[in-house]
């Protein structure tokens, strides 16, 4: 009998590197798929690789091969959104995936898990923005800093406009402020070539133009709860887990909250900022992921007589091995 080679090296790859199945996993959950099933996927790769008796092979052909096995595996879907993974995360431009929405809607929870399926290190809610913030400026020279998002109204100063809603005013006096933060922090990581997560309360559609950041892709999203009911869980639940976050206080402010989330949501329709529904965490996670490799993939210029959604002039559906082709030509300047 014989026996499978010991390392399967990937011959192009610097230093000669061997497979393996971490980092393959890590690359499929990038498409959506949960972790023990993106490493079940991953282990059929190598098996295949050993039936093959093969000691090295070269990017292309593994990628071509993992493409296979997730049609067998799991279906088509998961194989084209692996195919265009490879292009957005071989293309030498940051990956800048800005999260808003209300506060208790699971912004934190889908930035964290989003970061790890991706494979992106570096997460900054808006948050510790505002408060850096408020260690500069004191609350006599910015009050609307040293309050919550949603407490914001008793702290505006000037006088209002005719029917003016108070806490709404005061969540975009805050809003406003911490943006500049926001965008310093995405100048950086253009600057860098640095992936970056943003997210929190703050991050509110029309506040900057993502367009303005030409040198990566920017993809905004909305998350929303709306089942009230659902929505005041999510504060119960995160006071059992988190002891330092009692949901007393945001239960008696509940109302701001949701009325902050109607205005956020009536923002992003306005200019076309994708609102995710939460329900469940798969569920959204999986919505989040396809967005932002859908959205960064209509960032890359198209190749002659292509559409940047990967579609042909004749219209039909780009498939994976020439996406995956495409992947593997390019080259990215930094690593991961």
């Amino acid at each position: 009998m014989t026996q499978n080679p010991r390392h399967i090296v990937i011959s192009d790859e610097e230093h000669a590197l061997p497979y393996s199945k971490g980092l393959m996993a890590s690359s499929i959950m990038a498409t959506g798929l949960a972790p023990a099933r993106a490493f079940h996927v991953a282990e059929r790769i190598e098996q295949r690789l050993h039936e093959r008796g093969a000691e090295s092979i070269t990017r292309a052909e593994l990628s071509e091969l993992a493409s296979a096995v997730l049609v067998d595996e799991v279906g088509q879907r998961y194989a084209d959104s692996f195919a265009k993974w490879q292009v957005v995360n071989r293309i030498d431009r940051p990956l800048i995936i800005l999260i808003g929405g209300a506060t208790g809607v699971g912004k934190s929870t889908v930035a964290t898990q989003l970061a790890g399926r991706l494979g992106i290190t570096r997460i900054i809610p808006t948050d510790a923005i505002r408060e850096v913030m408020r260690s500069m400026f004191s609350e006599e020279l910015m009050p609307t800093l040293h309050t919550s998002s949603f407490d914001a109204d008793h702290l505006v100063r000037h006088p209002l406009p005719r029917n003016a809603d108070p806490v709404i005013i005061g969540y975009r006096e805050q809003a406003a402020a911490v943006t500049v933060g926001a965008r310093a922090l995405m100048r950086r990581a253009v600057d860098e070539n640095t992936d970056l997560i943003l997210e929190g309360a703050h991050l509110v559609p029309g506040f900057f133009d993502p367009a303005e950041f030409t040198g990566a892709f920017v993809v905004q999203l909305v998350i929303a709860v709306d089942d009230p009911d659902a929505h005041r869980s999510h504060f119960l639940a995160r006071a059992h887990d988190t002891r330092s976050r009692p949901s007393d206080r945001y239960l008696d402010f509940f109302d701001n909250i949701r009325k902050i989330q109607r205005y956020v949501k009536s923002l992003a329709l306005e200019r076309s900022v994708p609102i995710v529904h939460s329900y469940s965490l798969d569920a959204t996670l999986a919505q989040v992921i396809e967005l932002v490799v859908s959205r960064a993939m209509e960032g890359i210029p198209p190749a002659d007589g292509d559409h940047p959604s990967g579609h042909p002039a004749n219209g039909h559906p780009a498939g994976s091995h020439r996406l995956l082709h495409e992947a593997t030509s390019a080259r990215r300047t930094h690593d991961r």
